[in-house]
């Protein structure tokens, strides 16, 4: 499938006409970043990772995305319980896989979480799909040691094995449907130089993935508007403070115009 400017441009009308709540329980260093990228987007971000009320704000929630960055033991519980009752109400879930590859607890809690509710679309760097896959990725933190195209037999693996669309996030996107393949190659260098980009773009496919029910689909335009805005964000300064800012302000005002003169992409 190749990804169309007027496909993605309907999916954000949908996002900015129902503003979807999105459930979130993500790391720590990201929580504002994503909920305000949500937000610009045109989404309602919740961050809510307590095991004591994740079930009911997922019962609420259009969709649900799981970041494993900072875990510890309140985390992970609030993960499984949120991530079974998504699974058993049928609303979408958008897994990242940060840093797996680096630790065995975080190898162990991911292998968990996928057993326990296979997501709908699973994102990461190309050295997280390779560790999730089961090959012996080398990592640098989150850091990703290989190019996004080193990962994308090991997203197909992951895919036919969980039933995921996998999304590889790199200079090229690669979005993986068992043997569907879309690519992005929107974006700029200087977004690696900004933490939480990589966290950022699963919080968006969490927007996309709960107005769009073509998970496939939704993942690719998540990461198109994802590099576009990040284009012109750095159009109008390029520098990784002023990113930040206006990235925000880029998602916010972004047009199907944008859309069609940037949109870089191909699908097999």
């Amino acid at each position: 499938m190749i990804p169309t400017p007027h496909a993605v441009w309907a999916d954000i009308e949908r996002i900015r006409a129902q503003a979807p709540l999105i459930h979130n329980i993500t790391n720590f260093v990201v929580m504002n970043n994503t909920a305000n990228a949500l937000l610009a987007l045109g989404a309602s971000p919740a961050m809510v990772h307590a095991p004591e009320e994740v079930e009911d704000f997922v019962s609420i929630s259009s969709a649900l995305v799981v970041n494993i960055g900072t875990l510890d033991a309140t985390f992970v519980a609030g993960m499984k319980l949120a991530m079974r009752r998504a699974k058993d109400l049928g609303k979408p879930i958008v897994f990242d896989p940060v840093g797996v590859g680096a630790t065995a607890f975080r190898n162990r809690v991911s292998r968990e979480l996928l057993t326990l509710a296979a997501p709908n679309i699973i994102r990461g760097n190309a050295s997280e799909i390779m560790a999730l896959a089961g090959l012996d990725a080398q990592t640098k933190g989150v850091d990703s040691l290989f190019g996004s195209e080193a990962a994308v037999e090991a997203a197909r693996r992951l895919s036919r094995a969980w039933g995921s669309v996998v999304v590889v996030s790199g200079a090229t996107d690669y979005i993986i449907r068992h043997d569907q393949t879309a690519t992005i190659a929107n974006g700029h260098p200087l977004m690696t130089k900004v933490t939480g980009m990589g966290c950022t773009a699963t919080a968006l496919t969490g927007a996309f993935a709960a107005t769009n029910p073509d998970y496939f689909q939704a993942a690719t335009h998540a990461m198109a508007v994802m590099g576009i805005a990040g284009e012109r964000a750095v159009g109008k300064q390029a520098a990784p403070g002023s990113l930040q800012l206006n990235f925000l302000d880029a998602l916010y005002h972004l047009t199907e115009a944008d859309i069609t003169e940037r949109l870089n992409s191909a699908g097999a």
